[in-house]
């Protein structure tokens, strides 16, 4: 193989929404770049807003059906054709689609699959055939990758219990969430009204879409209990299906929406980074997660944090509690003792910041390298 030919690597991908994954997988593009490597990236969707952070040089190639496994087609006549050193498949139906195109194609093409979330926890409430129906093809397509790298110790021992795959097969590498341009997104103007002139009632903040992973029920709920304690106010940042029960909770509490009120819904925003820079508290009410990114952008920016105890990511970032409390999922009252806790004695942002040092795009990025067998030495 050339040199040329090293310094080229291709990501299976669909770019679907808004959230934390669009934006890590793209400061990890970033950050392959910056190694000097030629990124194809292979598009099943092309519907976010991050793709504007794209480097140049990269070059996209929309693979046509809307559907992961619909694309299985279109994936193996690229790679028949293209015969590309590796490919990074993002996303559990990416890496069965990559099996089944490699297959397909007749390709030597080494396959990595970036998993992150606990699927043990989100099939939880799902029932046996539901289950079966998921990890079945897991089991089946799994142990033709070469390596899986999980985004926490949580997600991979998850991943090789219901794979079926040797631990030693799946590396733990940190998310991309430490980029040099964090600071300066922090330091832009902020548009709301509270966290541009604060007068020293405490903003609590947390992100996410807005569905049952997330459980904003929750941190509504312990929010009503704290604010019985002492004034403050709660921003969510994010949109989904689950606004509207939110809001009718909101109102059940008697909490007042909007920016004259307590609570405040302001949906989407590009740059959550100048909102949580501002704030007192980030709060983090998930009941599952892979590694939660949110908190470790607040906890870079300095911004002390509380966090469910779920499979899997939080008790990792936090250290079992070194860096924030840890809670019960689901448990409003202990959320709100921690919410309170916190406020009264936060840890220093230079203490925080230790927690996801770890956490760089220039890391992450050598360590998906090694992993991708495109660089030398163990992935860390």
């Amino acid at each position: 193989m050339s040199p040329a030919a090293d310094k080229r690597l291709a990501i299976f991908a669909s770019f679907s929404g808004q959230g934390g994954v669009e934006r890590m997988l793209v400061h990890l593009i970033q950050g392959f770049c910056e190694h000097g490597y030629a990124v194809d990236l292979l598009l099943v969707r092309a519907n976010s807003a991050a793709l504007a952070q794209l480097p140049a040089k990269v070059r996209r190639i929309p693979l046509g059906p809307g559907h992961t496994l619909l694309a299985t087609l279109a994936l193996a006549r690229w790679l028949r054709r293209e015969r590309p050193p590796v490919l990074l498949a993002v996303k559990d139906r990416a890496g069965r689609a990559a099996v089944m195109a490699r297959a397909l194609a007749r390709s030597e093409t080494r396959l990595v699959l970036r998993l992150g979330t606990n699927l043990s926890a989100a099939l939880s409430g799902r029932g046996l055939l539901q289950r079966w129906l998921r990890q079945r093809p897991i089991r089946l397509l799994y142990p033709a990758i070469e390596r899986i790298v999980a985004v926490s110790e949580g997600v991979a021992e998850d991943t090789a219990r219901i794979a079926r795959v040797a631990r030693s097969r799946i590396d733990v590498i940190r998310n991309p969430v430490v980029t040099p341009e964090l600071a300066a997104h922090a330091a832009a103007s902020c548009p709301h009204p509270w966290l541009r002139a604060r007068a020293g009632t405490p903003i609590l903040i947390g992100a996410g879409r807005l569905q049952r992973q997330k459980d904003f029920p929750t941190l509504l709920r312990a929010f009503d209990l704290v604010r019985r304690q002492r004034a403050c106010r709660l921003i969510i940042l994010g949109e989904g299906r689950g606004r509207g029960a939110l809001e009718a909770l909101a109102q059940a509490l008697g909490l007042r929406l909007g920016a004259d009120g307590d609570l405040d819904l302001p949906g989407f925003q590009a740059n959550p980074y100048c909102w949580l820079a501002r704030a007192d508290l980030f709060v983090l009410s998930s009941a599952w997660e892979g590694s939660p990114n949110v908190l470790a952008e607040a906890l870079a920016l300095g911004i002390p944090a509380v966090a469910t105890d779920c499979p899997s990511g939080p008790r990792e970032l936090l250290a079992a509690g070194r860096f924030g409390p840890l809670v019960p999922v689901g448990d409003s009252a202990a959320l709100a003792a921690a919410i309170l806790r916190t406020l009264a004695a936060p840890l220093p942002a230079r203490v925080l910041q230790q927690a996801v040092a770890d956490y760089t795009q220039t890391a992450s990025a050598s360590a998906y390298l090694r992993a991708l067998g495109l660089e030398t030495g163990p992935p860390r």
